[in-house]
């Protein structure tokens, strides 16, 4: 599955009404405060796309953030656990929200501090760059949590998906094409043809 990432284009709202068109499996919307990562963005416009939504909150302060987008029901609502005091309630917090629980780590953290949470998250979100910027370069490490992550849900009866986001393209793919869900967003938004750059994905996939 594809999940198109906006965060370059999110001003050109043309641009983003095409992606939504071309109908990818989600539109990844990431929201950063200036805290937990740099930059700042803000999504207030879930509710006009057809999509389904991937929400990645890049954030500090977590319940603010979940408060705030309650209202749009994302398909998936990403925290980062680096930022979690208690992941086990926003866990339950996001469920209760009725959307689907993904939890997130920078490239530092290893797949092992996530596996208390393993059970009860349906999405874990590897990040292949460090978040915050759009258009960064693809680190292969991320290879490795891929394939550790998708052993341990084969050793374990877990049914969580496996996306990773991060210098996603037709050469990066390949290497972790365990995962279920790739978040693309350079290659396709800075494309003078996203169509083709989006077909040329799924063909990778299909």
């Amino acid at each position: 599955m594809i999940s198109v990432s906006i965060l370059n284009i999110v001003q050109d709202k043309e641009k983003v009404k095409e992606i939504d068109s071309l109908k990818p499996d989600y539109i990844h919307l990431d929201v950063m405060d200036g805290r937990f990562v740099p930059e700042t963005t803000s999504m207030k416009t879930l509710s006009e796309y057809q999509s389904s939504i991937d929400l990645h909150l890049m954030v500090k302060d977590i319940d603010s953030y979940l408060e705030e987008y309650q209202g749009y029901h994302p398909k998936y609502i990403t925290f980062h656990l680096e930022a979690a005091d208690d992941p086990i309630r926003y866990i339950e917090k996001i469920h209760g929200m009725g959307s689907k629980v993904g939890i997130s780590i920078k490239p530092n953290t290893p797949v092992s501090a996530l596996v208390p949470y393993l059970e009860r998250v349906d999405l874990v979100l590897v990040m292949s760059v460090e978040p915050g910027y759009g258009g960064q370069a693809f680190l292969p490490d991320s290879e490795g949590k891929v394939e550790e992550l998708y052993t341990i849900r084969e050793e374990m009866g877990y049914d969580y998906v496996i996306e990773v986001d991060g210098g996603i393209n037709i050469d990066t793919l390949p290497f972790v094409k365990k995962a279920d869900i790739f978040v693309v967003g350079s290659y396709i938004t800075k494309s003078e043809n996203m169509q083709e750059k989006l077909e040329s994905i799924k063909e990778i996939l299909a």
